[in-house]
C-alpha cells in the first residue's frame, strides 16, 4: 500500500512520503486530486502505531543515554511540521500537550500516550500573525490570535467565537466562568463577558502603566503592571480588593499557587504576597533584574535570573536552596529532584535537599521545551516537529 501511495502521488509531483501524511492530516487543497492515495496513507497512518513510525526516524535522545539519568521515554511522536515551517511553543493544558508551529499551525496530543487528539489540528490565525498565550477552560481553548480573542472546543478542533479587538494586547489573556480578561496596549484591563464577548467595564492602574500579567478565579482577579504594581480587583466590577507596590516593573507571568501569589520583579527580587491579601510573605533577592516570572512547585520556586542561571528557592522561606549557572528552566519535578534544562544542552538532575547535581543528560537535539508542574513528566521537542515524553524511571 505505501508502495502504490508514493507512485500515485509522484505523479501529483510529490516525493516526501512524510509530507504527504502531513499535507492529508492538515486538510492540504493540493491533495484533493490525489484521493486514492489519500485513502490509502490514511490506513497506514492509524494502523502503524507511533513506536513504529519513529523506528524510521532519527531518535531525539539517546536511550541509552537517558538510563544512565535514570529516565525513560514514555513516548515519542512527530508533529505534522511541514519543509519550511518550525515548532515554535508547547503548552501543557489538562491532560493535553498543544504545540504551536512559526505558521500558527495548532497541534493537539494525548499527554500520557502521545497520540494525537482527532480534530485539533488546524490553523489557530493566520500565518505571520501575533499569537499571545494559549489558555484552557474546561472544555475551551482561548487565545488572542491576530486581533481577535478565540475560543476553540477541545473536542472538535472547531472555533466557537472569534472576537475581533479594537486594541493591541500585552499579555495572554485570562478567564473565569463569566469573564474574559484582557490586557490592552492602551493600559486597560478589558473586562468581556464570557457569553457575548460584550465588555461590561475596564480599569487601569493608577500609575497608568502597561498591563504585564493577570490572574483570575471565581472571587478575585489580580493584575500585574511594568510599575511594579500587583492589583487585586472583585471580579465583576473595578472595586480594589488590595495593592502591592515593588520597585520594579513585575515580570510575566504572576502565579497563583493556592492562597499565595509569586512575582517576579524588575528590581531583581521574587515575591511570595498572600493572594487574598496582598500581605508581604517574603521576599528573594537577586543579582539583575528579573524578566521572567517563576515557576512554582510543590516546595520550591524556581526563577531564571539573567548573567546568573536558575536559582531554587525554598517556597515556605523564601531561603536560597541552590543556583545553577547554566541553567535555563526547570522541566519538571519529582521526588525531591529538579529536572533543568541549560544553555548548554544539557538536563541536569538536582537533588533539591543536598543541592547536588546528581545526573546530566546531553539534550543538544532539544530546542523546544515547557516546564511541567503537574507532575513528574518531561515534555522536549525539535524545530523540526520530533516530540518526546521523559520519565524517571520507577524502580
Amino acid at each position: 500500500m505505501i508502495w502504490l501511495t508514493i507512485l500515485i502521488c509522484r505523479e501529483e509531483g510529490r516525493k516526501n512520503l512524510e509530507e504527504i501524511l502531513f499535507e492529508i492530516l492538515r486538510g492540504d487543497k493540493k491533495m484533493v486530486r490525489c484521493r486514492l492515495a489519500l485513502v490509502m496513507v490514511f490506513f497506514v497512518f492509524c494502523v502503524v502505531p507511533d513506536s513504529m513510525a519513529m523506528d524510521g526516524m532519527q531518535r531525539l535522545v539517546s536511550r541509552e543515554l537517558l538510563k544512565q539519568a535514570e529516565l525513560e521515554i514514555l513516548w515519542e511522536n512527530k508533529l505534522p511540521i511541514k519543509r519550511g515551517e518550525s515548532l515554535e511553543q508547547l503548552f501543557i493544558l489538562g491532560n493535553r500537550i498543544y504545540g504551536l508551529s512559526d505558521r500558527n499551525f495548532l497541534v493537539g496530543l494525548n499527554r500520557e500516550k502521545g497520540n494525537a487528539i482527532s480534530g485539533v489540528s488546524r490553523p489557530i490565525t493566520d500565518a505571520g500573525l501575533p499569537v499571545v498565550g494559549l489558555g484552557l477552560y474546561k472544555d475551551e481553548l482561548f487565545s488572542v490570535a491576530g486581533n481577535k480573542l478565540v475560543e476553540i472546543d477541545t473536542g472538535s478542533g472547531t472555533e466557537r467565537s472569534a472576537k475581533r479587538l479594537g486594541f493591541g494586547v500585552t499579555c495572554p489573556a485570562a478567564r473565569n466562568s463569566s469573564y474574559f480578561y484582557v490586557g490592552g496596549s492602551d493600559r486597560r484591563m478589558h473586562v468581556l463577558r464570557s457569553e457575548d464577548k460584550v465588555q461590561v467595564f475596564e480599569v487601569a492602574a493608577e500609575s497608568d502603566s502597561i498591563i504585564t500579567s493577570i490572574v483570575a478565579d471565581e472571587d478575585s482577579v489580580v493584575f500585574a503592571t511594568d510599575d511594579g504594581n500587583v492589583i487585586s480587583i472583585t471580579p465583576d466590577k473595578s472595586k480594589r480588593l488590595w495593592q502591592f507596590d515593588a520597585a520594579g516593573g513585575i515580570a510575566w507571568p504572576i502565579v497563583r499557587d493556592g492562597e499565595s501569589l509569586f512575582a517576579a520583579s524588575g528590581d531583581a527580587s521574587v515575591y511570595r504576597l498572600n493572594a487574598r491579601t496582598g500581605k508581604f510573605v517574603w521576599k528573594y533577592q537577586t543579582g539583575a533584574k528579573l524578566e521572567k516570572g517563576p515557576q512554582v512547585t510543590q516546595g520550591v520556586v524556581y526563577q531564571y535570573v539573567r548573567d546568573e542561571g536558575l536559582v531554587a528557592i525554598d517556597k515556605e522561606s523564601g531561603g536560597l536552596l541552590w543556583p545553577m549557572a547554566d541553567g535555563i528552566e526547570l522541566l519538571a519535578e519529582a521526588d525531591g529532584k529538579a529536572y533543568v534544562i541549560t544553555k548548554v544542552g544539557t538536563l541536569v538532575v538536582m537533588d533539591n535537599k543536598k543541592a547536588k547535581q546528581v545526573h546530566s543528560v546531553d539534550l543538544s537535539g532539544v530546542s523546544i521545551y515547557v516546564t511541567n508542574v503537574a507532575d513528574s513528566r518531561i515534555y522536549i521537542a525539535d524545530k523540526q516537529g520530533r516530540i518526546a515524553c521523559l520519565q524517571p524511571i520507577k524502580y
